[in-house]
């Protein structure tokens, strides 16, 4: 599965990164290339635990309806591709 991920960066801080579709799941890492794969590893530990859980893996949205939303206003968008197989 392909998620949308918006990356954060205030001048003295760290890259921060949120998955909008997975409420809760963020990372963060020194560069940017450190925040992608922080994301990779949190997207993937977040939908096992909804597995484990026997949780829906909520559905994805649109990067457009994301990009439109005040709370990702100023972020630099990536994608991170998860194999979703491997955690069944």
């Amino acid at each position: 599965m392909r998620y949308a991920v918006v990356i954060h960066k205030d001048v003295e801080s760290v890259y921060g990164v949120t998955v909008p579709d997975l409420p809760g799941c963020c990372s963060s890492g020194d560069t940017l290339e450190e925040a992608i794969e922080s994301a990779h590893e949190a997207i993937s530990c977040h939908l096992e635990g909804l597995l484990m859980d026997g949780e829906p893996i909520p559905a994805r949205g649109s990067l457009e309806t994301h990009q439109a939303s005040e709370h990702y206003k100023g972020g630099v968008w990536a994608f991170v591709n998860v194999g979703v197989s491997r955690l069944d």
